[in-house]
């Protein structure tokens, strides 16, 4: 346990930030070094806080927040652990790219298919778009760590890209450089059975569940910018979303 504190971000009291906060960072961060690896177990909620010299209270507020966010699960009667399956939190807007880093896992793709070419009848009335719009198309497989995790296919306005080259590992990224990150979305969920080349991009077996989410992308004004419909492996990805009662 020791040998993990040492290798973590030091806390400063002095500093702005909650103590639970830059602990949740330390933490994160050590995750995405693997200083603590997936499935392995946090040390006892007690043993950090005297190693750390913070009370349990910092240390559970700091390990509750992980918890939401899907990168430590709690195992009744174990401990506290790395997660090993990704836990999606359906309501943040982040990237595939953001999610393997945040949980020390090392994202990469596969490129099935780039082309530039005019909306479709679908995607028009998807993206709110007049007929001929240019858009890039965007097909790949997701793999974090060398294990597929989904395969992608995207579609975005041309005109918030410079180029399909522009475009190397996350499209959330290309999109921010030029300043046409989407900043919200509505998103669908819904159970599918892989199709035989589905199942062998994706290393599994034909007609295994998986989980397909399409995504709408908007811009601060409301314009519709992606359209995107990604195919999970069901054995992987936990979609999860916080609910409160209706005021």
């Amino acid at each position: 346990m020791a040998t993990i504190v040492r290798q973590m971000r030091a806390l400063d009291e002095t500093s702005a930030q909650p103590l639970y906060q830059q602990l949740q960072r330390s933490l994160r961060e050590a995750i995405e070094n693997r200083v603590i690896a997936p499935d392995d177990a946090l040390p006892p909620e007690r043993d950090l806080a005297d190693e750390l010299n913070v009370s349990r209270i910092t240390v559970r507020k700091a390990i509750d927040g992980l918890v939401e966010e899907g990168l430590l699960t709690r195992k009744q009667g174990s401990g506290t652990f790395v997660n090993t399956r990704v836990e999606k939190n359906f309501a943040k807007l982040t990237s595939f790219s953001e999610d393997m880093r945040a949980r020390g896992r090392k994202p990469r793709s596969v490129w099935l298919n780039k082309a530039q070419g005019m909306v479709t009848p679908e995607e028009a009335m998807t993206l709110r778009s007049s007929p001929g719009t240019p858009v890039y198309r965007f097909n790949r497989i997701r793999i974090a760590d060398d294990a597929p995790m989904s395969l992608e296919y995207a579609t975005v306005l041309a005109s918030s890209l410079p180029s399909l080259e522009s475009v190397e590992t996350s499209l959330y990224e290309a999109l921010e450089r030029n300043g046409n990150r989407p900043v919200r979305a509505l998103q669908r969920l819904r159970a599918v059975l892989f199709t035989a080349e589905q199942a062998k991009l994706l290393k599994t077996l034909e007609k295994t569940a998986g989980l397909l989410v399409e995504r709408i992308g908007f811009l601060k004004d409301g314009t519709a910018i992606e359209f995107s419909q990604s195919y999970y492996r069901g054995d992987t990805y936990d979609f999860v979303a916080e609910l409160s009662a209706s005021s």
